[in-house]
This record gives structure tokens, sequence and C-alpha cells, in this order.
């Protein structure tokens, strides 16, 4: 195990979005990863990106609920019960933002970036239950009870208003979403559900499924319109409420995944054992373990051998350097390392073959 002093060389290499170990290159390399990692969240973008839905659903929400009044229609009140909730839910989205950046302490050594889940769990539950409860109840409501609409003019010119209002806020979503996915590397879909951040993915799939949901709206009430039948109307409000919660229950899922710890995977884990292994004072790696605690925030644990010879009493100072030139890497929020045992199998880097 090795006496050589851990250090960092400056960082002249050009930082890369993704799971990215800053440690003395032996080739120059930069690991990144493509398929799980994200960079941190930016925080000014996210929190625009929150308020502007939120204004958006809160101005929407007030003319359904008026329209619903108004014209009686059942999807209508699908459509307001859909706005308040989103509403609702970019609160809880901002209370998340702003828990989980506070600093780790001795109570939360690994930090509060899981708050994030935590409260973007509560949102998506908030959707679930106050969108596509509310909504299919009524839609059943008018099945069984129909009433007639009263005015569709009212209906048709709140949805147009809310579409527009409503692609705004998506449009605002979606430069983001494509942003940090060009910059990981992947495509916008596959970011929104694989990224670590749970801001971005809960207004993104609520926008969409807004706009989805004015559409679907749209063709209940004319479809009411043109047949008079309020049977269109009332199953509209059905297929918001299907939609919305098909919604939650992805967001449900996400969060989940990543309040019990999600790792990262097995490429990525290829990526950072490589980097690792580039250090000149890490001679191999018997484990290592990489999951996400947070939004961009990673906490890595390995077993390593060190080059050379260290003696006992300089072995922990020798980690704990390694361990904080590592945690110099924004994504690493924390990195633990321990000796291997002489027994134990070396990890590798598997091999590639260029296409």
């Amino acid at each position: 195990m090795g006496a050589e002093q851990s250090g960092v060389a400056p960082r002249d290499q050009k930082p890369h979005p993704d799971i990215r170990i800053d440690v003395p290159p032996r080739t120059g390399a930069t690991v990144a990863a493509d398929d799980v990692a994200d960079a941190p969240p930016r925080t000014g973008d996210t929190l625009v990106t929150v308020l502007v839905a939120f204004a958006a659903n809160v101005l929407i929400a007030v003319a359904k609920s008026v329209a619903a009044v108004i014209t009686g229609s059942a999807s209508m009140v699908a459509e307001a019960a859909h706005s308040w909730a989103d509403a609702g839910n970019e609160v809880l989205l901002l209370i998340a933002e702003r828990r989980s950046q506070r600093p780790a302490d001795s109570r939360h050594p690994l930090g509060y970036g899981k708050d994030a889940y935590i409260w973007s769990m509560f949102a998506a539950f908030g959707l679930f239950t106050a969108g596509a409860v509310v909504s299919i109840q009524h839609g059943i409501q008018g099945l069984l009870d129909p009433e007639p609409a009263t005015d569709y003019n009212v209906a048709y010119i709140v949805l147009g208003v809310s579409f527009v209002l409503e692609g705004i806020s998506f449009v605002r979503a979606l430069r983001e979403a494509r942003t940090s996915a060009h910059e990981a590397n992947r495509g916008t879909l596959t970011h929104v559900i694989a990224s670590s951040n749970p801001t971005l993915r809960a207004v993104f799939a609520e926008d969409a499924a807004a706009l989805i949901g004015l559409l679907i709206a749209f063709l209940g009430i004319l479809l009411h319109q043109l047949t008079g039948s309020p049977v269109y109307d009332a199953i509209g409000s059905i297929g918001v409420g299907l939609l919305l919660g098909v919604v939650a229950i992805v967001l449900i899922s996400r969060n989940r995944a990543f309040l019990l710890g999600e790792a990262i995977g097995a490429e990525d884990e290829q990526e950072v054992l490589g980097r690792l292994l580039q250090r000149p004072d890490i001679d191999r790696v018997t484990s290592l373990h990489v999951e996400f605690i947070g939004p961009g925030q990673l906490f890595l644990i390995a077993a390593v051998d060190l080059a050379g010879n260290v003696r006992e009493d300089a072995l922990a100072l020798e980690l704990r350097g390694i361990e904080k030139d590592l945690e110099r890497d924004p994504h690493l929020a924390r990195v633990v390392l321990t000796v291997s045992a002489a027994d134990e199998p070396s990890l590798g880097v598997a091999a590639t073959t260029s296409p």
C-alpha cells in the first residue's frame, strides 16, 4: 500500500454534467455516465420553472372553476380539480427544493437531499387524490345522474386560454428538460424518467398531462354538444382522471425508488471504478457501491488497496485525504473508503469494444 500522498490535479478539464470523479488521471479520460446519473439541478432554473407552473395553474384553476359552475360540464369540473391539484403540488415542490438543499449536520451526516423525494411523494399523492379520484368520481356521477351543459362557448374559451397558459408552462419545463438531457447525453423523455431531479420530473409530467387532459375535456364537451348526450362529457371526466392516476403512480414509483436508495447503473459503476483505478494512490478496488442520496448527489463506498507501503499509523490519514479529494466533485456528497482484505478479489473494468 502506497506512501504517496493523494492529491488532485488542477481542474483544467472541462466539467462534464454527468458522473465525474476528478482525480489525477493517468490517461486523461473523463468519466461520463449516460444512463442514470445527471448533473446537480440548477436551483435557479428549477425554481423559475416551478413558479411559472404555479402561476399558470392558479389562473387556470380559477377560470376552470368559474366555467364549471356556469356550464355544469363534468369534464370542466375534472379539469378544475386537476388544476387545483397541480397548483397545490407546486407549493409542495417548492418546499422540496428548499428543504433538500440544507447542508449536512451531525443528525443527518448524508445531508437532506432525500427530502426532495419525500415532498415530491406528497405532491404525487395529492395529484392522485385531489386530481384523479375527484375526476373519476365526478365522471361516474355524471354517468349515473347526467346534467345538461348550459354554455358551451364559455367552456371552449376557458379551455383555449388554459391551453395557452399550460403551453407556456410546459415549454419552460421542456426547455429545462432538453438542456439537462443534452448534457447527460440521452433523450429528453428518458432523462425525465431516470433523472434524480424529482421537481423537474413532476413539473414536466404534470404540464404534459394537463395539455393532454385539456384535449380530452375538449373532445368530451364537443361530443356532448354535437350529440346532445352528456355521457361523452362524463367519459371525458373519467378519462382525465385515469390520465392523472397513471401520471401520479409513475411519480410515486420513481420517488419511492430514490427513497429506498437507487444505485447507479452498471455502466456508470464501471465508469466510476475505472476512474478510481486511475488514481496513482489506489492500487486496486475490491468493493464499490454508489447510490443517490439526493438530486444529483451520490454516496460512494469502496474498499481499496493503496499503492506502495503505508505505515499503519498513516493509513487512516491517507484514506481520509483521498476521500476529501473525491468529495471535491460536486456529485459526490459523501465518500467512505475502507482497506481491502488481502484475500478479497479485485474488481476490474469490463473491456469494451468500439462499434
